[in-house]
């Protein structure tokens, strides 16, 4: 089964930490970013995830 998943950050400013957060959620396999944006002014970050569903679980908890 295929799942989306749309984790939000409060991180938005320190872009070295997006790009770490992005290698956590893209270091296992199966699982694909779809997007990604940041937006400094609210500090905030925004991932778009595919995969299959363990995958996927696995991903996001790597985020955290």
């Amino acid at each position: 089964m295929l799942v989306e998943s749309v984790p939000n950050v409060s991180e938005g400013r320190r872009l070295d930490v997006v790009e770490r957060l992005a290698d956590a959620l893209t270091a296992g396999d199966g699982v694909f970013l779809l997007d990604r944006t940041s937006d400094a002014s609210h500090n905030r970050s925004v991932f778009t995830i595919a995969g299959e569903h363990d995958a996927v679980t696995m991903a996001l908890e790597r985020l955290v």
